[in-house]
């Protein structure tokens, strides 16, 4: 495989959407069983207590390092480099442990939060707390290894990694609830340990057998060279030659172990790192601060806080399993394509083309994506529900329904946020990232206040709204950003925000039908209902289709290519 960065990173966004797509089919299924036989109280300690330990970690130790040593690696094959790389991925391990203290304090204290746990589950809820540390523990030590896949575009080892990891975590976890549905806890935590140390075995088992093959071939290669004047020229060689790792064996992946003349790290990527640090407290924040209110406060109870984390994870699936891969694999192919410290006109031109056009197509295709969420699930969100839970999920809660609505309309803005902030992340200088550091506190304050007011008088539904306000602003700057980076090449990227006329036209025209014959079909039959849909979404998409052609046969081409 060569490493074109503009096909490597449309393969990885189109087999982890792929990906993603089935491990959250997977997970649908599981959840709705789960929903079933474990008590809602429970599930609003695992999926917002646990899950929001796991993540304030991972954000404070691992996002700021693994987003600044990307930007490292414009050119992966050039050796000097990787010394200071493995170095600063090794930096998460201790960064993690010694938050991890402070945490763990704090989630075992229960007077710190506004909804304490029951007596009969906290021995699990504890236990529960520590299995999430070692988990993350764990899956650092495997961080060199991921990265050095996600670099050089393993992408079939990380899908097959990220399977197995669904894979065993899904199978633990059921097998042990099935025993005894009172310590959903214990199984949770369990599965968690077990899929993550099997992920991270994986990564090391992998790159020794790697390494080991290309030592050989390098080997065939250096005694094929010695008995000719010009060497071999296979298409073997010329395979390794172009793509081989910097790497003679797995113990080269620990820190120190490669040659480095210079110093243990490197005094710019530090600066870039503590720039994406300051972020990463503010963006976690951001990503999960309605779980913090409602950790902190004692707004909602763990039923209800359950009740939410459940249709938001309905309303978030599409953010998961399709703008998560592509904003990833955006920022990958925008750190690797522009210079952070040229401005765009000193670049060169077809560079510069070639990201506008692809900025200009992903904002075209996430926008087209969120107004197809946001209008069919203004009609189908009771349908996904009682799918989901079933029907006494809708009678318990008459909110789900309104919340899931809500969540539709949150998609466009979360589609168009992630793309637009992920290019201004990948494009800004370092003195860039400080200064909006300034904003993106502003944006979290902003938010934490409006999720508090406007809770307190709508209920859930004011977390909904406030992540709105928050987004539309943080639109709002990283669009200027662009428009005015862009300027100066006379490029305008952000007009793929702008929907097709026919598309515009055949959504809001289905849209309106869907809403206007919901109760009758859904009260008469729940598959007449989603077969309507069906047909709606397919008159839609196909519409879309005509009206892209040009970038439907782009996006063919380039997987031709590929393959």
């Amino acid at each position: 495989m060569s490493r074109n960065v503009l096909k490597s990173s449309i393969h990885s966004a189109s087999i982890n959407i792929i990906f993603q797509i089935m491990c959250r089919c997977i997970t649908f299924v599981i959840n709705s069983f789960v929903i079933r036989i474990v008590d809602r109280e429970v599930l609003g300690i695992m999926n917002v207590r646990l899950l929001l330990l796991e993540s304030t970690l991972a954000f404070l130790s691992r996002e700021a390092i693994r987003r600044a040593t990307l930007s490292s690696t414009a050119n992966p094959h050039e050796k000097h480099i990787w010394p200071h790389i493995i170095n600063q991925l090794w930096l998460s391990l201790p960064i993690y442990c010694v938050f991890s203290v402070p945490c763990l304090y704090i989630w075992f204290n229960q007077s710190i939060f506004g909804s304490p746990i029951a007596d009969a589950l906290y021995d699990q809820y504890k236990f529960g707390c520590i299995c999430i540390v070692i988990s993350g523990i764990v899956e650092l030590l495997a961080e060199p290894q991921v990265f050095v896949a996600q670099v050089f575009c393993f992408v079939k080892l990380r899908v097959l990694l990220d399977t197995l990891n669904i894979f065993v975590r899904s199978t633990l976890f059921i097998t042990l609830v099935l025993r005894d549905p009172n310590q959903a806890i214990f199984a949770f935590s369990i599965a968690q340990v077990c899929s993550t140390a099997t992920f991270a075995i994986g990564y090391y088992v992998y790159f020794v057998y790697y390494i080991d093959r290309l030592n050989k071939v390098k080997g065939d290669k250096k005694r094929a060279a010695d008995k000719t004047d010009d060497g071999p020229d296979t298409d073997e060689t010329k395979s390794v030659s172009n793509d081989s790792i910097p790497f003679n064996s797995v113990k080269q992946m620990l820190p120190g172990c490669l040659e480095n003349s210079g110093t243990v790290f490197n005094e710019n990527l530090q600066t870039l790192v503590l720039s994406f640090f300051k972020q990463g407290i503010l963006k976690q924040v951001l990503t999960e601060g309605e779980k913090y209110v409602m950790t902190i406060s004692p707004i909602l109870t763990f039923a209800q806080q359950a009740t939410y984390d459940i249709v938001n994870n309905l309303g978030s699936l599409a953010a998961r399993f399709v703008f998560r891969p592509i904003e990833e694999n955006s920022y990958f192919y925008f750190t690797q394509t522009l210079s952070r410290d040229i401005p765009l006109k000193q670049q060169p031109r077809d560079k510069v083309e070639q990201a506008s056009t692809v900025l200009y197509n992903l904002l075209k295709v996430v926008t087209s994506i969120g107004l197809i969420g946001m209008v069919f699930g203004q009609s189908f969100s009771k349908t996904v529900l009682t799918l989901y839970g079933g029907s006494r999920f809708i009678e318990d809660d008459g909110l789900s329904v309104t919340l899931l609505q809500w969540h539709a309309v949150a998609i466009v803005l979360l589609a168009i946020n992630g793309i637009c902030e992920g290019y201004m992340f990948a494009a800004m200088r370092s003195t860039e990232l400080d200064r909006y550091n300034y904003y993106m506190g502003f944006f979290s304050i902003t938010f934490l206040f409006l999720s508090y007011q406007l809770t307190s008088f709508l209920g859930p539904v004011g977390f909904i709204l406030a992540n709105c306000t928050n987004m539309f602003l943080r639109i709002i700057f990283s669009g200027r950003y662009i428009r005015k980076q862009y300027q100066s090449v006379d490029l305008k990227p952000l007009d793929g925000i702008i929907p097709n006329k026919l598309f515009a036209i055949t959504l809001t025209v289905l849209g309106i039908t869907c809403k206007i014959l919901e109760n009758r079909l859904f009260h008469h039959s729940i598959w007449a209902h989603i077969f309507v849909g069906a047909i709606c979404f397919a008159c839609t998409a196909g519409v879309w289709s005509y009206e892209n052609q040009t970038l439907i046969r782009s996006y063919i081409l380039n997987r031709r290519k590929i393959q």
